[in-house]
């Protein structure tokens, strides 16, 4: 069983992979102007970590309490870890230092939090800020027309910086509907990119996911978070 799963693994491994490099030359970029991030949610180290082994560079986990449990035996030494889930502010202390770059800041509160565990840590986090792009009441992130007040109150705070934007689109009923939505980001992207706002720079766009990632990719992303798509379906048992 093991031995199929990492089979699975490998070979989906190498068709993402193929479909990144041609989604990214078709948007006019090089495969390595994309970052592929795995998600790793609900997945155990082992295949975590067979993935890094093939060549997978980045990791992102959605919950805390998952993520510390498996902090001890993810390859970190070949891998850069990241936190993509919604974060309460009451839990920031318990990954400051832990990952190289918190994707889901949508609060002036959540940011101060971050800026004062990393300082009282004596480093500087990274981070995105979330936008809530469908403006869905279902879904954490800011909505599009407070992202320029919410940078505004950040960009001050001391031990964190802002790298870019992530979003997570409407579920769509198919991925040429999301169009739309990575459009929208993407703009967005370049607009705030074009402000040149002291310590927010727009390095990172974070959109698209398994069933999305090539459409994302072609509107402008230059990071994916691809989850099923490489492990397989989720197990929540």
């Amino acid at each position: 069983m093991t031995e199929k799963l990492f089979n699975d693994i490998e070979y989906n491994y190498k068709t993402i992979e193929e479909r990144i490099s041609e989604a990214a030359v078709k948007s006019g970029r090089n495969r390595e102007d994309i970052t592929f991030l795995a998600a790793t949610k609900t997945v155990d180290a082992d295949r975590i970590n067979y993935a890094i082994s093939l060549g997978l560079k980045y990791i992102g986990e959605n919950k805390v309490q998952e993520l510390l449990s498996k902090y001890e035996d993810y390859d970190l030494n070949n891998a850069s870890l990241q936190f993509i889930g919604h974060l309460q502010s009451n839990k920031v202390r318990q990954i400051v230092g832990k990952v190289d770059l918190i994707q889901s800041v949508d609060s002036v509160k959540l940011a101060k939090e971050i800026s004062k565990q990393s300082k009282k840590n004596n480093i500087n986090s990274d981070v995105l800020i979330e936008v809530n792009i469908g403006e869905e009441e279902s879904k954490s992130g800011i909505n599009a027309e407070n992202l320029h007040e919410l940078l505004d109150e950040i960009k001050d705070l001391e031990n964190i910086s802002v790298k870019g934007l992530m979003c997570i689109p409407p579920i769509c009923d198919s991925p040429q509907k999301n169009l739309k939505f990575f459009d929208k980001m993407n703009n967005i992207f370049i607009d705030i990119s074009d402000k040149n706002i002291d310590n927010i720079s727009m390095d990172i766009l974070s959109m698209g996911m398994s069933a999305d990632y090539y459409e994302a990719i072609l509107c402008g992303a230059n990071m994916v978070r691809i989850g099923s798509s490489l492990f397989g379906a989720r197990n929540y048992n």
